[in-house]
């Protein structure tokens, strides 16, 4: 699925973000930013050690906040580190909507065109994958309204489910701003 937003799009893919061709992919990480299972230990067996280290180098962060690195082996050029948890490895609604706002900045601040995003929280941070569609979605769409750079977001989701509950909210969103 993909709707225009200004001179920008945003994408919904079913798939695996360390395959995607963007120009940074985004970490669900947590605030000390080491990367262990899931997202993390995707994009760290892919990419290569070297994308924890300078991670780990920058760390910790407030939970919400986001650092970029290199992209290592990947395809994309940079990962950007979105901390929507911390060392306790749960989070909620405002730390996600942080952590996606810092992340669509720190793309902006790097001139990048486009990136891709996994479902931040839905994992071991226990959040449904319902309120973060909702909530990333309503971050990514008020930013590119008012983006520079940034001409293509992809949701990369894993599973048909998350798909199908990014899908439901874009569409509402979509519909509800045509028929005010």
């Amino acid at each position: 699925m993909r709707v225009r937003v200004g001179q920008a799009e945003i994408v919904l893919e079913q798939g695996d973000i360390t395959e995607m061709e963007v120009d940074a992919l985004v970490n669900a990480a947590n605030n000390h930013l080491w990367m262990g299972a899931g997202v993390a230990g995707a994009i760290k067996h892919k990419g290569g050690e070297v994308i924890e280290r300078e991670a780990v180098a920058q760390g910790p962060i407030p939970v919400g906040e986001a650092v970029i690195t290199t992209g290592g082996k990947l395809k994309a050029r940079h990962v950007i580190h979105a901390a929507g948890m911390g060392q306790d490895l749960k989070t909620d609604e405002q730390k996600v909507r942080e952590a996606t706002r810092n992340s669509l900045l720190r793309a902006e601040e790097k001139k990048l065109r486009s990136l891709a995003f996994p479902a931040i929280g839905t994992g071991v941070g226990g959040l449904s994958t319902h309120l973060c569609a909702k909530v990333m979605l309503e971050e990514t769409l008020e930013f590119l309204q008012g983006s520079e750079s940034l001409r293509r977001v992809v949701f990369a989701l894993f599973d048909e489910s998350a798909y199908k509950a990014f899908q439901r909210h874009l569409s509402e969103m979509f519909s509800a701003s045509e028929h005010p």
